[in-house]
């Protein structure tokens, strides 16, 4: 298999991987708290091979990327005030269509449909499969007497009738789960085979760098550039990442017991163009402990968290740019681990899920940590955003987001050109 295919074929299985442990956290909790879930799908919404499960449909859709699920009741905006008259005259009448819901209640046909595709997703309503726009009641027509306790039996299953609280956790639950992931696979890994370490010191200096122009050796211990501490080597890679090749730079070190200030003009890295000081850290083999190991995964967390923050300040984003990749070179790096074996393999998915949560977790709609944002806004004012003011944040997000992400996938396109 050439290195195209091999990348192609593990995106999507990493990546489906992936869209099971984040959206299964939403399918458990929702599942936890009573609430109707339709669909638990792998892939873009279109055709798809489903399997109907006696409350939810399980499936692949035609395009393997991504994934969701579909919660019943998770509609933006407040509730349409003519939601249990539609539902009464459904369920009096056993069955009918937009039409006569608008006839009946003195509306549109627009708002009829949009009431009745609300009840269905509510699972009050089923569609017709044989009858197009017909919908059948799930209760007894006796119950219609009483429409507003007739939609409160509707919206019970609905997460509509989750406390802010609960609602949090089924927003929450994907990048939980997320965390989980990582945190076991990291525990497990590092206690089990150990993990190379940061010593502090040089361990190469690269020939013709800008290191070895300026003097550098191995066992050098780099304290500061430019004055700003560099306490270890990955923030020396971002210290030295804010620059451009050519700059000169005033590198501090420590070599043995004497302190020392050096010039240094930066040269250029030839797979990303960035700066480059051109030095290796000294590593050595550590195997921590079961409950140090534990330890260790929460802190990966918190560098992520720095990381993908990042992208967010005018100062760090060329950096973060930089050391980042997109889905297309996340599929590379999945397929070389792949072939590296199970355990490097399992380090990837570790990675790429906290990576997946801690971004989840940011307050932009449409992401998980946007729609808690949401959620307590709402709990704050009293009743929900306008449904206009709500899609139109997710979309705002979305425009964000994917031009990043299209940032992200031009830079990893241009290194593959590059080779």
């Amino acid at each position: 298999m050439n290195d195209g295919l091999a990348a192609l074929f593990w995106g999507i299985v990493t990546f489906s991987l992936l869209v099971v442990i984040h959206e299964g956290g939403h399918f458990l909790a929702a599942r936890i708290f009573g609430v109707k879930v339709h669909e638990f799908m792998v892939g873009l919404p279109g055709p798809a091979i489903r399997f109907h499960g006696k409350k939810t449909s399980y499936g692949v859709t035609a395009v393997p990327l991504g994934g969701y699920v579909r919660i019943a009741g998770m509609e933006p905006g407040p509730e349409d005030p003519l939601l249990a008259p539609a539902l009464a005259s459904v369920t009096r009448h056993g069955s009918a269509t937009a039409f006569t819901v608008a006839t009946e209640l003195g509306i549109d046909e627009s708002r009829a449909d949009r009431l009745l595709i609300t009840l269905a997703d509510w699972d009050a309503l089923e569609a017709d499969p044989a009858e197009d726009h017909t919908y059948h009641s799930r209760f007894d027509p006796a119950e219609a007497d009483d429409p507003a306790s007739l939609l409160g039996r509707a919206r019970s299953v609905t997460y509509r009738a989750l406390s802010t609280p609960k609602r949090i956790i089924v927003l929450s639950m994907g990048v939980a789960l997320n965390l989980a992931t990582a945190i076991a696979v990291f525990t497990f890994t590092l206690s089990t085979f150990g993990y190379m370490k940061d010593t502090g010191a040089i361990g190469t200096v690269a020939q013709s760098s800008a290191a070895e122009r300026a003097g550098l050796l191995p066992g050098d211990r780099i304290t500061a550039v430019n004055d700003v501490r560099t306490p270890d080597f990955p923030r020396l890679v971002d210290i030295i990442a804010r620059f451009e090749p050519g700059d000169s730079v005033t590198i501090t070190l420590e070599r043995g017991d004497r302190s020392m200030r050096v010039r240094a003009t930066l040269g250029e890295n030839p797979r990303t163009g960035r700066a480059l000081l051109g030095v290796t850290p000294e590593l050595v083999t550590v195997r921590p402990s079961v409950v140090e190991a534990f330890g260790l995964s929460f802190s990966y967390i918190a560098m992520t968290f720095v990381a993908i923050t990042g992208f967010f300040s005018p100062e760090t984003f060329q950096a973060s740019v930089a050391q980042s990749s997109s889905v297309i070179g996340a599929a590379y790096y999945a397929a070389e681990a792949a072939r590296s074996g199970p355990l490097d393999y399992a380090g990837m998915i570790a990675v790429l899920s906290l990576s997946l949560g801690v971004i989840n977790i940011l307050p932009i709609p449409p992401l998980d940590g946007g729609k808690v944002a949401i959620e307590v806004i709402e709990r704050l004012r009293g009743r929900p955003l306008p449904r206009n003011l709500s899609l139109g944040l997710s979309l705002s997000g979305a425009i964000l987001l994917f031009a990043l992400i299209g940032y992200l996938m031009f830079q990893d396109v241009t290194r593959l050109i590059g080779g």
